[in-house]
């Protein structure tokens, strides 16, 4: 499951894990104009972690689960190609 809103400056969707016996707490993007954050709740460390990434991060990313293993670059037309 999982939600959007739409902020001032951000959208930001959060990801509920659906109930399971080892239940993950819930996942925070923040979408911005220039980056994206993702934030969780360590209750170990009872505190939130965030992670920001760039958008060419999140691009590569997104390219990224749909290849098998390997090293990539995208290419400036968008496509990833292989690198050795």
């Amino acid at each position: 499951m999982f939600t959007i809103e739409h902020d001032f400056d951000a959208t930001i969707v959060t990801l509920v894990d659906d109930p399971a016996r080892h239940r993950q707490e819930d996942v925070t993007v923040s979408l911005f104009a220039e980056c994206i954050t993702v934030a969780q709740y360590d209750p170990r460390a009872d505190r939130v972690t965030t992670i920001t990434l760039s958008l060419a991060q999140v691009r590569d990313l997104r390219a990224a689960l749909d290849l098998p293993e390997g090293s990539y670059r995208i290419a400036p037309q968008g496509r990833a190609d292989a690198k050795e």
